[in-house]
């Protein structure tokens, strides 16, 4: 048995896994600045899980740090925060914490601003 904090993923078995997911830090990928930035500059970085073979579903693990920026999602979301705090702001005036244990489901289109307090950290499925 691995010891607490070094738990496998394996991205190759017959459901990719990934275990520790709320504090990974092995293997992120950079993905770069967040564009259209209202303020500061968020990086995200991250870790595919799995993506289909026309782009679609989409599952991974997405790390973000804090700024505000402007977004249109382009396909439904589906987000569970583990780690961090951010404010979504929907167009419309709505505001949507997100914090630890917060699950969220963004629908194709929903266009807003995302504000990161803390690091984010997010398990994500775009569909």
């Amino acid at each position: 048995m691995a010891e607490a904090g070094t738990l496998p993923a394996s991205l190759a078995a017959s459901a990719p896994h990934l275990a520790g997911a709320s504090t990974w830090a092995e293997d992120l990928a950079d993905w770069g600045v967040q564009p259209d930035a209202v303020e500061g500059v968020s990086r995200s970085s991250g870790r595919l899980l799995w993506k289909g073979a026309e782009g679609q579903p989409e599952v991974g693990l997405w790390v973000c740090t804090p700024g505000r920026w402007r977004l249109t999602l382009p396909a439904d979301e589906f987000c569970h925060f583990v780690a961090g705090r951010a404010i979504y702001r929907a167009e419309g005036g709505e505001v949507i914490e997100v914090g630890p244990g917060t699950v969220v489901h963004f629908p194709r289109g929903w266009t807003g601003e995302c504000e990161v307090l803390e690091t984010l950290r997010n398990l994500y499925m775009l569909a």
